[in-house]
């Protein structure tokens, strides 16, 4: 799950916050003698899907959709409106699924200054400089969000989003005199459980006297799940639109009046499950670049994920990153564990954050309190004695990053962390947790046919947590091994 908090000064001299929470969830599944058969949970409360042309489906608040079955014939494209939470496409199917048209959740590129927004799931870009007040190009939102370009040098080229999904953004290079921002770093796993979209590529900074633009940077590729409780058939696709799911991440801007390169937005997510697939589809989660066309802000791709009892009519005609094949795991994580940050400051945060630069507020965190600031953390189905990670992302400068650890009852627990927040700008707050869901639940977990006993979390400070699994017989396995 993931959320996100924006914090807004009461006074000019007062500080800007955003702050999110990733919960990365590695999931290990014990092995059966017995093949269950997969059921995709669908109501069929939405009927059948079957356009005829060009459709825009707009996302219930929950962001799942029951059909009966679906079918998308060739050069039909279904797009999907984001909802107010921003949540992944759910696409659920009681019945068969023939898709020879195109499902479409990719990120947008940006427009000039102005950010590409990320597909649904997925998150925007940063906003470019400008030589009239803000030089500095802002980072792009999301938990792999790359930095924004320099504004100490004459052109700086935004960071590439980091699609995470064990891949790293690329980082900012030296482009016309400039430095580029920091790409973004890895999150998410190779499961997608949970079901986490691109993120936004930096926007480009540029010198206050250079009287030139930076480029805005596209929004990551969106996250969609698509499953059935019998089978999923990609057909042959016609008209210059492959058949398949595409989730690419938008292009940064780089022309124009927008001189100076935006980072890309990274690739996304797509998950697809059913009891048999077949067919060639094309899966696209390629990663945006900068229009100038060189490397210094191209992000990560993004991850795609096949699982099926039966694979053996599947032949993927076209993708842009790791493929991962499995059977079917559950759609959703049962009492998934929830990490949320309550409050910055004292100031409690609101049930339903929008997490957006140009929204209203989410907290107002008056420059009345003193720095350190407490921010408090909440988990629920998270053991006592896990380490959690508090990460300060400033608009300029370099992140800070504190350690905690939850107390209380697994039922509910709470950490509390001290930050000093800057002066001015805007920053954002993510609090992280990684866990075996299945140990943390006490249910048994197995590796290459070994009983996991233990699991292990460790936090440092600056980096990132660290999960090693203990078998019975002592070994110890990183998760880093497990996903390569």
């Amino acid at each position: 799950m993931l959320a996100i908090y924006r914090f807004l000064p009461m006074t000019k001299r007062a500080r800007f916050f955003r702050c999110g929470l990733l919960l990365s969830l590695p999931l290990l599944f014990a092995a059966s003698s017995v093949r269950a058969q997969f059921s995709s949970g669908s109501t069929g409360a939405d009927g059948a899907l079957n356009p005829t042309s060009n459709v825009t489906i707009t996302l219930p608040p929950s962001g799942v959709l029951n059909y009966t079955t679906i079918n998308i014939p060739q050069n039909v494209v279904v797009r999907f409106t984001r909802n107010a939470l921003n949540t992944p496409v759910t696409i659920l199917a009681q019945g068969n699924v023939s898709i020879t048209g195109q499902l479409l959740v990719a990120g947008d590129s940006s427009n000039g200054r102005l950010a590409g927004l990320g597909g649904p799931g997925g998150f925007r870009g940063g906003i470019g400089g400008t030589y009239l007040d803000s030089p500095g190009g802002t980072a792009g939102d999301g938990p792999g969000g790359g930095s924004g370009g320099s504004s100490s040098v004459t052109n700086g080229v935004g960071g590439g989003g980091g699609a995470g999904f064990f891949q790293k953004g690329l980082d900012g290079k030296s482009f016309n005199g400039g430095t580029g921002g920091q790409g973004g770093v890895r999150y998410g796993t190779k499961t997608l459980l949970p079901l986490i979209g691109g993120s936004g590529g930096g926007g480009g900074g540029v010198n206050a006297n250079s009287q030139n633009l930076g480029g805005g940077g596209g929004g990551g590729g969106g996250a969609i799940l698509l499953a059935s409780s019998t089978t999923i058939f990609f057909g042959i696709g016609t008209g210059g639109v492959p058949a398949g799911i595409n989730a690419a991440g938008g292009h940064g801007f780089a022309n124009g009046l927008a001189v100076i390169d935006g980072g890309g937005g990274s690739g996304g997510a797509i998950r697809v499950v059913a009891n048999t697939i077949s067919g060639t589809p094309c899966f696209d989660v390629n990663r945006g670049d900068g229009q100038l066309g060189d490397s210094f802000s191209d992000a990560a791709l993004g991850m795609v994920r096949v699982e099926a009892f039966n694979l053996s009519g599947v032949s993927i005609s076209c993708s842009t990153s790791v493929v991962t094949l499995g059977q079917p795991n559950p759609v959703t994580i049962s009492n998934p564990p929830t990490l949320r940050i309550a409050s910055v400051g004292g100031v409690a945060a609101p049930a339903t954050p929008t997490g957006l630069i140009n929204a209203p507020p989410d907290i107002v965190v008056p420059t009345s309190v003193p720095n350190p600031v407490s921010v408090v953390v909440n988990g629920t189905n998270l053991p006592s004695g896990t380490a959690i990670q508090v990460k300060l992302t400033p608009e300029t400068g370099d992140p800070t990053t504190v350690a905690g650890t939850l107390t209380g009852s697994t039922a509910s627990s709470t950490a509390t962390v001290n930050l000093n927040l800057p002066s001015g700008g805007v920053s954002v707050i993510r609090a992280t947790v990684t866990l075996d869901v299945l140990v943390a639940l006490g249910k048994p977990t197995f590796i290459n046919g070994e009983k996991v006993e233990k699991v292990e979390v460790a936090s440092s400070f600056g980096g990132a947590s660290e999960v090693v699994y203990i078998t019975r017989s002592g070994r110890r396995i990183p998760i880093s091994e497990l996903q390569k």
